[in-house]
Formats: C-alpha cells, structure tokens, sequence
C-alpha cells in the first residue's frame, strides 16, 4: 500500500513539537517537507524550532522551509505567553547542524503538490499564512491538493478572544483565502481539541521513560498545567495540534459534520471568528469543511503516550 504524501504547515510551539512527533512516527504516511510560519513565536525561531525537534528525533532527513513571517494584512501577534519567548517553554533544546533551505515554503509546496499528482495531504497546525500565499501565487494549486487538515477556528468559543481561536485570528485574511478555496477541508477546531487532553498521570509515565524527548516533553509540557488549570481543567492539558496529524493515521478517533465556514475578517470584536452553520436553520451555499467535534480521549492520550516514548 503506498504511503500518503503529506505537507506539514507549523508555527512550532510545544503542542506543535508533540504533533511533529507524531507525524514521524506515521506508518502510512510519507512527509514531503515540512514549513515554518509566523505564530506561536516570530518565524525565524519556529522554523529553528522545527529543525531541531526533526533533529531529536533523528529525521535530518526531513526538509524544512521559511515561510511568511507575517500575517497576509494584519500586525504579528504572537502566544508566547503560552509558549515562552522561544516557542518550547524556553527549554533549549540540541540544534540541528543540518544545512539550512533557500527556498521559500509556497513554491515548494507547489511544486511538490504538483510531483504528487493530487494526492498531497496539507496539515496545518498555525496561521494558515503560507497556504493562502501559495494559493494567491499559484492559482491552479487547488487541483493538486487532496485536502487540508487544520488545527484551527471554533464553532463556540475562543482562546484568542471570546469568539476566535488563535490560529484563525493570528490571520483571518490568510484563513479566509484557504476557507473560500475548493479544496477539500478538515478543520480541528476547539471544540474537538479542548477533548484532546492527556493528564497528569499520563505526563509523569511519559516523565518515567527517561528518553531525551520523553524529558523534554516532561519539562516543555508541565508548566502548561497552570494555564489549563485557570480555564477549568484541572490536572490536564491538551494537545491541540496533534489531532489533525493522527487523523491521517487514525481516522476513527474523531468524528464530525459536514458544515459551511467562513471567517469574519471585519468584526471589530468578532474579527476571526469561523462562522459555522451546524446550528443554524440558515445554511451557507457552500458547506465543503468537515468540522470534526468528538475524539475518543482515552485512545488519543494511550497514542500520544506510545508515540512520545517511542521517540
């Protein structure tokens, strides 16, 4: 059975350096280069980031790429009141002595997209910057791009502001372009990934397995404890942008609806909100984006788990 092809769009801050884990421990799925956006922390630093979590898990082999390093309109806000001031807590981690890549991530993934005759599979886990450039760039992308899995959006909620989750709101004009686009969409927004959670307990198993990535992990994801805890989360912490990754291996670990989203990019206090029809008696004309709302936690810690210790 051939391996799926896929594209990894990341703003690399610590529930992205997990979902990385985990797209190299994919079996059934082949990573075609990977590409760093401004985010969590400034571009330059997800991109270093993303080099050397590939490099604590011995996958040199795997290219990364500079991408935007802002927002398509709007000012750079970054979450390093989450992520620290460099993206992984401020934990300094091995870096990686691999030769750096010229090319910018849009043309890259274009013609990558283009090598794999429609087949590639797209995961974004930050601003949706770089896809919307390369969409603007390269007009004909559409057809060669199987499907778009995003950690991004809520139906209800917010983590950015009472009605906008971070990723959509740190460019809704960048979001906007890939919604508004015909490719396929599978959107992982909070309303799944607040579910996504591993425990206190499961942290310290991970803590027991003494590896140089089970004692980052330990140190880089404990302190997140405290923020999950002031939103009512007690002993948790959620792992947000590893859903759409294990989606490609593990489907059946979510479900969701078929529903139409567009974002708001004009609200002056909705401004990145993705606007969802499932509970609306008004449908939108286009409805082209699996909204997935429920995952089977225990099965997604138990793979979390597995994966970080088998780094």
């Amino acid at each position: 059975m051939s391996k799926v092809p896929i594209w990894i769009d990341s703003d690399c801050g610590v529930d992205d350096s997990v979902a990385l884990f985990a797209a190299f421990k994919l079996e059934n799925a082949e990573i075609k280069g990977i590409s760093a956006v401004a985010g969590n922390v400034e571009e330059e630093k997800t991109f270093l980031n993303i080099r050397n979590i590939a490099h604590m898990a011995k996958r040199n082999d795997i290219k990364v790429y500079h991408g935007a390093e802002k927002p398509l309109i709007l000012p750079l806000e970054t979450a390093k009141h989450v992520h620290g001031e460099n993206g992984l807590g401020d934990i300094i981690i091995e870096e990686s002595q691999v030769p750096h890549e010229t090319e910018k991530a849009w043309d890259v993934l274009y013609r990558v997209a283009k090598e794999c005759n429609g087949e590639l599979v797209v995961i974004t886990l930050g601003p949706l910057t770089n896809i919307a450039i390369a969409l603007g760039k390269y007009p004909d992308l559409e057809k060669y791009i199987k499907k778009i899995l995003m950690m991004g959006g809520a139906v209800i909620g917010g983590n950015a502001t009472p009605c906008a989750e971070f990723n959509v709101f740190a460019d809704p004009h960048g979001a906007e372009v890939v919604f508004k686009s015909n490719i396929e969409k599978v959107m992982f927004g909070l309303d799944v990934t607040l579910k996504a959670y591993i425990d206190l307990d499961d942290i310290e198993e991970i803590k027991e397995h003494g590896s140089v990535a089970a004692n980052y992990f330990y140190q880089a994801v404990k302190p997140s404890l405290k923020f999950y805890e002031d939103i009512g989360m007690e002993g948790k912490t959620c792992m947000h942008d590893t859903c759409p990754v294990l989606y490609v291996g593990y489907p059946e670990l979510f479900s969701g609806e078929v529903c139409g989203v567009y974002v708001e990019t004009e609200g002056k206090v909705t401004m990145g909100k993705t606007v969802c029809d499932r509970e609306s008696n008004f449908k939108f004309d286009k409805r082209d984006t699996l909204v997935i709302f429920d995952v089977d936690q225990q099965k997604f810690a138990a793979k979390v788990k597995e994966i970080v210790k088998s780094i």
